[in-house]
């Protein structure tokens, strides 16, 4: 069910110009209304939904306070985003969230002036921001300006280490930059009206440094519950430094904890920032993730990430399920696998639930971790239980796999450890769009000496090689899969492990060979069946390996057929270019090969549904039916090869 709230003040607000005449109290109406037009748009929309409840008093006083696009806000991980967009003149298009056509689940440069930096993987803010502000003393955008840097960075992302980097430079070079940590994972009491009334009078009136030192005294003046929240905030921020913050230690002027929704606060402090500060400064703002919710408040993510779902109710509109999730058909064959072997253990960073690994957790609780949003550490982390003779399982979404890749190389690759790598979400990924599309792993991990490089074909092939990398303990792997259901094939009691580097042969043709690697091969029988009523009878493989390749099989194919077509989810670069090298070391095109490599274009695709991305992609069945017809030189229409 759908609501559409009233929002009489909301309705006023076009940008953020327009909320810059608005009393306090207002703001604070705006806010409210604000938040329901972000619960009813996305339940229609599906998308990230608590992390954007837990931001709104922070938006709205970040674009009252600060003067906006010109003064830049970034946000960190931008899913944070949903309520900046409603009121940076995009409410018209906010139903189109995620959807083909329709705003980018997160900041995009390319969508609006307010989004002065895209950040769809997290960390990155204040590195960026720190970027803007040196350009803006530098002189690097006279035409249009650049005011204050605002840095809104929270949801995790200060676990990783590259947030610790930009603050140590940021701290170094005294840049005005001011920094607001949106920590969502403390426990805050409701905000009193005595204590709002209280700060807003204390930071309005004291000197800059006063004002800093009074905001860590004012702990003692709140109710209990307010007070076990702060106390354990400022725990989690303290340096090993008697006297100090690590903050402070890093160069930044500390300004909290402060309650991030109560609208008296966050005004208050940041009109004092931005009146005093003369430097970098860090806001620690208490938020609750799924704020204002009651669905999202009590789920176990927060409404992290929601489908279409009941505004009243909270539920979600989930289409039923015909096969397993290739992620749960993962996490089931690692957990038997574990079963059987004390030795292997389970690592992701930050997606315990994306990667299945929670249901490892449960099983196994002490030898499943999280890292947090950490990718390099978590792969060089593996390669040291690696070498300590254990056998860990990375588990990482493709996209994020991205920033650990300097680790693989040189931590796990050129040490032959057996780290087994699991990719998650490989290929086109739909509503979250380019940022995280799994495109470039096979290219990345496959030109690696000595690295075995998998994808599974459908979810029997996953138990298979989840297995098969159990059994490798002399070099690193890694299996590829996509996100979503399974093709509903039957599946295998266990997984037994495959012959390394060997394909399979999955039905016998001429004229054309057509050779898999990855989750196209039901595209590719259904080509085939097409191709079959124009009289070509293709040759279909499974190559399951990138690395080592299956040479008897793809040689056999080559000598045996007029032409070869390989299909993957990957970018240029990948299978079809190791294979396409074989080929040439061994003079296969010289007897005239007629060779075609279909792969993801060589462009970012833009967020739509999966089907729509790969039918952009040339990579659905009419595009193979139509690349078979094309090399085979015979027409679309009518003509049949003799």
């Amino acid at each position: 069910m759908t609501i559409r709230p009233d929002t009489p003040l909301l309705d006023k607000v076009q940008t953020p110009a327009d909320m810059r005449g608005l009393s306090d109290a207002q703001l604070s109406q705006l806010a409210h209304e604000l938040r329901a037009e972000t619960i009813s748009a996305v339940s229609e929309t599906g998308g990230h939904l608590g992390a954007g409840l837990g931001v709104v008093e922070l938006t709205v006083a970040i674009h009252a306070v600060f003067n906006t696009p010109k003064d830049k806000l970034i946000w960190d991980v931008s899913h944070q985003c949903y309520p900046h967009k409603v009121l940076t003149g995009r409410r018209e298009r906010i139903r189109t969230l995620r959807k083909g056509g329709g705003l980018s689940g997160f900041t995009k440069r390319t969508e609006s002036p307010f989004d002065p930096f895209g950040a769809a993987h997290s960390s990155t803010s204040i590195s960026a921001g720190l970027g803007f502000a040196v350009a803006r003393d530098l002189g690097g955008s006279p035409d249009y300006g650049i005011g204050d840097v605002i840095c809104v960075i929270g949801d995790g992302s200060m676990s990783a280490g590259m947030a610790y980097e930009a603050m140590n430079n940021a701290g170094h070079l005294k840049k005005r930059l001011i920094v607001i940590l949106n920590d969502n994972e403390m426990s805050i009491a409701p905000p009193t009206g005595a204590m709002s009334t209280y700060l807003s009078r204390l930071y309005a009136g004291a000197p800059f440094q006063e004002f800093k030192s009074a905001a860590k005294g004012a702990i003692s003046l709140l109710p209990p519950p307010f007070q076990e929240g702060a106390r354990r905030a400022k725990e989690l921020v303290k340096s090993v430094t008697v006297g100090g913050t690590l903050f402070e230690e890093l160069g930044f002027s500390y300004v909290g904890p402060i309650d991030g929704h109560d609208m008296g606060q966050l005004l208050s402090v940041l009109r004092t920032v931005k009146m005093r500060a003369d430097g970098p400064v860090l806001i620690h703002a208490l938020t609750k993730k799924g704020k204002g919710y009651a669905p999202a408040e009590r789920a176990s993510d927060k409404g992290h990430a929601t489908a279409k779902f009941d505004v009243i109710t909270g539920e979600q509109k989930k289409a039923p399920s015909n096969a397993p999730s290739y992620t749960k058909v993962f996490a089931q064959s690692l957990i038997r696998m574990a079963e059987r072997d004390p030795l292997i253990t389970a690592v992701t960073a930050a997606m315990p639930d994306g990667t299945g690994l929670n249901l490892f957790a449960e099983r196994f609780p002490n030898r499943c971790f999280d890292v947090g949003i950490a990718e390099q550490h978590a792969v060089t982390f593996c390669a040291g239980m690696a070498a300590g003779g254990l056998k860990p399982f990375c588990a990482l979404y493709s996209t994020f796999l991205q920033r650990g890749y300097d680790q693989v190389v040189h931590d796990v690759a050129l040490q032959r450890l057996p780290v087994r790598f699991a990719i998650d979400r490989a290929g086109l990924v739909g509503a979250d769009g380019p940022t995280h599309a799994g495109s470039f792993d096979t290219a990345y991990l496959a030109n690696l000496p000595d690295f075995v490089v998998m994808a599974a074909a459908d979810e029997a092939e996953l138990v298979h090689m989840v297995a098969t990398a159990a059994a490798i303990d002399d070099r690193p792997s890694a299996f590829r899969f996509p996100r979503g259901e399974g093709v509903g094939v039957e599946m295998p009691e266990t997984g037994t492990p495959l012959e390394i580097g060997k394909g399979r042969l999955m039905r016998e043709g001429n004229g054309v060979a057509l050779l898999n690697f990855g989750a196209r091969l039901q595209e590719i029988f259904v080509a085939a069946e097409s191709l079959e009523a124009r009289g070509i009878r293709p040759t279909i493989a499974d190559a399951r390996f990138a690395k080592p390749l299956d040479r008897e099989l793809i040689l056999q194919l080559a000598r045996h057929h007029e032409a070869l077509i390989t299909i993957e989810e990957g970018a240029i670069g990948g299978f079809g270019s190791h294979v396409a090298q074989l080929l040439a070391e061994e003079g296969i095109f010289d007897h005239g090969l007629k060779f075609r490599s279909m792969v993801l274009p060589d462009t970012f695709i833009d967020h739509d549904s999966p089907a729509s991305m790969y039918a952009i992609a040339k990579l659905n069945a009419p595009d193979i039916e139509a690349k078979v017809l094309e090399v085979m030189g015979v027409a679309r229409i009518g003509a049949r090869r003799a």
